[in-house]
């Protein structure tokens, strides 16, 4: 067997066992899902802050850490002044160590504060997702949105690999096109227009398109983010521990801002969660 047929073999399966593990989960339940955004959070912030001491910051992954992978609980627990409490909670946690530790710059403070917040918070939106549509439809949701990022990234990939002529941001990510681009659009347009069969979600086709315009060229946006902290920090990859795709941050750049675009955008037109506060309790 070659080394590329072994390679190919690797990324499909990890991608296999990745995919259908957190489909699972988001699926299952609101609790299910709550847990794997909190972990979900904690890799991706962990993963960041590694990258970052490489371009002479010195986080407090600790305390990003643990920040980032509490968001969503905080959220799950007390909604919105859960999250507004973390925050405050967590500024004045660094601004105490800021004090207390004099080799502590005050750009260290703000990377472990952007760290937590691109991650956790960002993230969070998967769990204000997921209370839109009470039971499985709330999870039938959530992966929607994951399948668009997917097939955003993979007909972005195949189109820009086969005809991709002219490059999209060659300074940050050489490899890809405006082509590959526009494809990605395509399908994350087509997904979101699936999306409006779902018992439930009073979304109309046209609302549909733009939702599937704007997280689909915010998608992008968040994959250049990432490509290009990767630059700044000489890592090819997050992190190797998804095997051939490389870090969890590499397999979500895309899904943390795409996330919250898309919970904002069902604000914005109308549809907002069933519940005032999300019982956690009682889905258990």
């Amino acid at each position: 067997m070659s080394a590329g047929v072994g390679g190919l073999k690797t990324r499909a399966l990890t991608a296999l066992i990745f995919s259908v593990s957190i489909l699972t989960l988001v699926l299952v339940s609101p609790v299910t899902t709550v847990i794997m955004t909190s972990a979900l959070s904690g890799i991706c912030a962990f993963e960041l802050f590694r990258m970052l001491r490489h371009d002479a910051k010195l986080p407090n992954e600790v305390i990003g850490i643990t920040a980032a992978t509490l968001y969503p609980l905080a959220y799950a627990f007390w909604h919105f002044n859960g999250l507004l409490s973390l925050t405050v909670i967590f500024a004045c946690t660094l601004l105490v160590w800021y004090s207390a530790y004099p080799p502590a710059r005050i750009t260290d403070v703000s990377v472990t504060l952007f760290g937590a917040c691109y991650t956790g918070l960002l993230l969070t939106s998967l769990v204000m997702i997921r209370e839109v549509l009470p039971g499985i439809w709330g999870g039938v949701l959530v992966a929607g949105i994951f399948l668009s990022v997917w097939a955003n990234d993979t007909f972005a990939y195949v189109i820009g690999s086969k005809f991709g002529k002219h490059p999209l941001a060659p300074h940050i990510s050489p490899n890809k096109s405006w082509e590959g681009f526009l494809a990605g659009i395509v399908f994350s347009v087509i997904v979101w227009c699936l999306m409006t069969f779902i018992p439930g979600l009073n979304m109309e086709i046209w609302q549909a398109v733009i939702g599937g315009l704007a997280c689909g060229w915010i998608g992008v946006l968040g994959d250049l983010v990432e490509s290009r902290i990767k630059r700044s920090t000489g890592f090819k990859d997050s992190s190797n521990l998804l095997p051939g795709h490389g870090g969890f941050l590499d397999r979500c750049d895309s899904l943390i801002v795409v996330a919250a675009v898309a919970s904002l955008y069902f604000r914005v037109i109308g549809i907002s969660p069933t519940t005032e506060v999300f019982n956690f309790i009682w889905w258990m």
